[in-house]
């Protein structure tokens, strides 16, 4: 969702498009954009007053959205919609008084803009170690509630779970899990994989919390060597030896092209096997700014076409029909835009 929001506003807008932080933590997407004239920012102070800016995937706390909105320019929130559920969750729960611990990375965007969201209310636990200073702070029959970092790895998240639950028996926590479907999923699926393997690649970059879990999860299910590389021209074969089996997974935000470049490298001279644990077919729709521009689009394009531009309110056009566009096809699409 958040690739396609970002390509639409660069094929809008004259250079520079800003964006506060990475759009997403993967290096090519990073770089592909940057080639198209993004200007990726740690701060909203860098953003000249007027220009178009996105907020990033790993969404962003309350004062960061408000700084975007008064510089005066077009503002895309393309915060994924499972942290603007966390988000809520604190929200509600600290209006409710509730003591909460928020198991998550310190200094990782998703986590940062998290925690702002209610900082007089919330305790960043990195793990189980961690609860000992919250044990002394917060008494047992407090209220307390447990919210999570989107893209932890499993076992980081009920390591901590289990041991504030034997703490605190009416520990509150969502009745649908914080973890993000599309790194449980890799991470199930992982754990087949590693345990058939002599080497797993997992591909994606070093500062993305859900690829460095999968490397991690790889490592727990008893794969003795793990390699986590960006794409293909890291990848070193004489390295590897001649393992008989290799697995390969790929973090969330990594594009399918650097999976193919690497399966391509590795050459399998006994072929490809794919692991399914499940089939996703969640569908996030772009941006709420997005949305707007796209059904008055579809609006004027019936027009000048002399249809009907009620009946293209009501059923979409060409410009709402992104559930059928692949965020890989898009991607694909602005390397050609770059070259």
């Amino acid at each position: 969702m958040a690739i396609k929001a970002l390509a639409w506003m660069v094929r809008v807008f004259e250079p520079p498009v800003y964006c506060y932080h990475e759009i997403v933590h993967n290096q090519l997407v990073v770089d592909r954009f940057t080639a198209l004239g993004v200007v990726f920012v740690d701060d909203i102070s860098e953003v000249p007053p007027g220009l178009p800016i996105m907020l990033s995937a790993h969404g962003s706390a309350p004062e960061v959205v408000a700084a975007a909105r008064a510089t005066g320019g077009s503002v895309v929130n393309a915060v994924c919609p499972l942290v603007t559920k966390v988000h809520h969750e604190a929200k509600v729960r600290a209006r409710k008084g509730y003591t909460i611990l928020y198991v998550g990375h310190a200094g990782h965007e998703e986590a940062t803009g998290t925690l702002a969201v209610a900082p007089e209310a919330m305790h960043l636990v990195e793990h189980a170690e961690g609860l000992d200073a919250v044990f002394e702070l917060v008494g047992r029959d407090q209220p307390v509630a447990m919210l999570a970092q989107t893209t932890l790895a499993h076992s980081e998240w009920t390591g901590v779970l289990e041991r504030a639950g034997e703490h605190f028996p009416q520990l509150w926590t969502a009745s649908r899990n914080d973890l993000c479907f599309a790194t449980t999923n890799r991470q199930t699926a992982l754990v087949e994989i590693a345990q058939r393997s002599d080497v797993v690649v997992v591909i994606g970059s070093a500062n993305s919390s859900n690829t460095n879990a999968l490397a991690q999860v790889a490592r727990e299910a008893g794969c003795p060597t793990v390699l986590r590389i960006d794409g293909p021209d890291e990848l070193d074969l004489d390295a590897l030896g001649a393992p008989s089996i290799v697995g390969v997974t790929a973090g969330a935000s990594a594009p399918e092209e650097l999976v193919d470049a690497i399966i391509r490298k590795l050459a399998p001279v006994h072929g490809v096997e794919t692991i399914r644990v499940t089939e996703e077919d969640e569908y996030f729709p772009p941006p709420r700014e997005l949305r707007d521009s796209f059904t008055a689009l579809d609006m004027i394009t019936a027009m000048l076409f002399g249809a009907d531009p009620a009946k293209a309110r009501a059923v979409g056009g060409p410009f709402t029909s992104d559930r059928n566009v692949a965020a890989s096809d898009v991607l694909a699409d602005l390397g050609n835009d770059a070259l």
